[in-house]
């Protein structure tokens, strides 16, 4: 999916565009009991509840692709026959409606989901959405439908207790200690299936959503799509620079971490600029000329390449924005962290004087110690006179 077409779906988490009739779910607590179980119509409900639910619903197509949205990919023999596939079929067969599918499908979750010992809710909910026809100029045309997409979108909110708080009681004409009760937090993770691909329906697919890029509950992915869980946007990092390293060894220095760090984010900027709703990709052929034009030789660079296809896979295609922080340039000592706005990073510089090294960032007006205004003097100021 693009982000075009997860924006298009989630336009519809609005009462008024949503085909959504039901939510369904389960109140589960920190022993994986189910305390209750969830079988609503939205018509019974107050609109501030429809409201609620569908924006529950609607955070699970949220963040970034690549990041907090991850494409899950089922093999030909899961989609021809497998259990996970099965099962994740018959609940969007029957719009939800078997008993007994979503209540394997809740246990599945419960016996699998590391939540900290913490209380939850599970959240199920089917939509058919009449897919309206684009023309060749890429305008939607509402009233000219293509087919029915018929879609599950499941999300796992965790539970929390409400603040203890002092409470106004007209009654008495006083305050005493209230309690909010339990209360629904943001999803953790939730997922849609079958995957919305060039505006149809994709059984090869799901999309899995993730609120911590860094925490995918692979777990949960396990569990439920039975595929072997992509690497968490942190993860990506660390064996991003890891190879790094490792290929480079002490020629590891600020001049090609800082080169990398520039171009990479460039290519961010540039990506965003073009408005593309494909995520920006960058394989490691081409990292590995980034760091050819930065001097490296070119057999460490084929090593980076090497190191990158054992940690990634062959012909692996990489997501800057897990590979780079785009918003922070910092360096950091033992001593002192430095923390320079990415667009100048260019400026910080290594120097040996006097058989030391140094770090040397170019001063003029506007420096300030804690807030406070200073002066900088240099040799031909009137300290260095006296």
């Amino acid at each position: 999916m693009n982000q075009r077409e997860v924006s298009e779906l989630r336009r519809r988490f609005r009462p008024e565009k949503s085909a959504i009739s039901r939510v369904y779910g389960c109140f589960v607590n920190g022993g994986g009991e189910i305390v209750s179980d969830l079988n609503e119509s939205f018509g019974m409900m107050p609109s501030e509840e429809v409201e609620k639910y569908l924006s529950l619903l609607k955070k699970a197509l949220s963040g970034a692709l690549g990041r907090n949205l991850i494409d899950i990919v089922f093999s030909t023999q899961q989609v021809a026959d497998s259990d996970e596939h099965r099962l994740l079929t018959a609940l969007r067969d029957s719009a939800l409606k078997d008993a007994d599918a979503r209540q394997t499908f809740y246990r599945k979750v419960i016996d699998a989901l590391d939540m900290d010992g913490g209380n939850y809710l599970i959240l199920l909910a089917h939509d058919a959405y009449d897919v309206p026809h684009r023309s060749k100029d890429d305008e939607i045309q509402p009233d000219a439908s293509d087919q029915v997409f018929r879609y599950i979108l499941c999300c796992v909110c965790p539970v929390k207790d409400g603040k203890v708080e002092l409470s106004y009681y007209p009654g008495d004409n006083e305050f005493h200690i209230s309690s909010s009760g339990q209360t629904v937090a943001a999803p953790e993770l939730g997922f849609l299936f079958p995957a919305f691909d060039n505006r149809a329906a994709n059984l090869y697919n799901a999309l899995f959503y993730a609120r911590n890029a860094d925490q995918l509950h692979q777990e949960f992915i396990d569990a439920v799509f039975h595929t072997e869980a992509p690497m968490s946007a942190g993860e990506q990092k660390e064996a991003f620079q890891t190879a790094l390293s490792d290929a480079l060894d002490a020629d590891c220095n600020l001049e090609v971490v800082q080169a990398v760090h520039e171009q990479l984010r460039e290519k961010l900027l540039e990506h965003k600029e073009s408005k593309s709703p494909e995520p920006l990709e960058v394989t490691t052929q081409e990292v590995g000329r980034i760091l050819q034009t930065c001097g490296v030789a070119q057999d460490q660079a084929a090593a980076f390449q090497d190191t990158c296809n054992r940690q990634f896979g062959p012909n692996a295609v990489l997501n800057p924005a897990n590979l780079i922080d785009s918003k922070r340039f910092q360096i950091k000592t033992p001593e002192v962290t430095i923390s320079v706005d990415p667009e100048y990073s260019h400026l910080v510089e290594t120097r040996r004087i006097g058989g030391r090294n140094y770090l040397l960032i170019p001063v003029e007006d506007g420096v300030e110690i804690n807030g406070f205004p200073v002066g900088v003097e240099t040799s031909g100021g009137s300290a260095a006179k006296k």
